[in-house]
C-alpha cells in the first residue's frame, strides 16, 4: 500500500485508520450512539465507515475526517430504512443513566440534521466548519441546525429538572 500524507506525517493507510480507531474511537460511538439512540445501529454504522476506510487505502486523504462522515451517512441511512419499516423509536438500553437517556429522548426529538450538527459540534467538539464537512453542507446551514435545535431542545431540557 502506499504512503498518505496526515497530520504532516507519512504513513500508511492502515496504521492512519488504527490512529483514528485509538485516539476517537470512543467518542464516534458515544456521538453515534446519541445520533441514533441505539447502540447496534452505531456499531454497525461505525464498523462499515472503519472497513470502508480500510478497503479504500490510498484513496482518503484525512481519515479522521473521512471515517466521521462516513460513520454518520451510514448511520442516517440506516435510521432512514429503519423508519420505513416501522415508526417506533428503539428503547433506550437499561444501561444508559437516566440523565443520559433523557437527553438521548430530547436529541431524538430534532431532525436527523439539526441531531447530528449538535452532538458533532457539542459533544465531539467539531468546529462549524468541520460539522459542515462532516454533514456535506455549508457552514451557514450548520448554524441554521444548531440554532434550531437549542431553541427546541431548551424547552425539553429545562422540563428534565436538569
Amino acid at each position: 500500500m502506499g504512503v498518505v500524507q496526515d497530520a504532516a506525517v507519512s504513513i500508511e493507510p492502515r496504521d492512519a485508520v488504527e490512529r483514528v480507531w485509538r485516539e476517537q474511537g470512543a467518542k464516534l460511538f458515544r456521538s453515534l450512539v446519541a445520533f441514533t439512540t441505539d447502540p447496534d445501529v452505531a456499531t454497525d454504522a461505525m464498523a462499515e465507515a472503519f472497513a470502508q476506510a480500510l478497503g479504500r487505502g490510498d484513496a482518503v486523504r484525512h481519515h479522521d475526517r473521512w471515517i466521521w462522515r462516513a460513520s454518520f451517512r451510514i448511520a442516517a441511512g440506516e435510521l432512514k430504512a429503519r423508519s420505513r419499516r416501522s415508526s417506533q423509536m428503539p428503547e433506550l438500553s437499561y444501561q444508559m443513566p437516566e440523565q443520559v437517556a433523557d437527553l438521548v429522548r430530547a436529541l431524538a426529538s430534532l431532525s436527523p440534521n439539526q441531531r447530528a450538527a449538535v452532538v458533532l459540534h457539542e459533544y465531539a467538539d467539531l468546529s462549524t466548519r468541520d460539522v459542515a464537512r462532516v454533514l456535506g453542507c455549508s457552514q451557514a446551514t450548520v448554524r441554521v441546525h444548531l440554532a434550531q435545535a437549542r431553541k427546541r431542545l431548551r424547552p425539553l431540557l429545562e422540563d428534565t429538572g436538569d
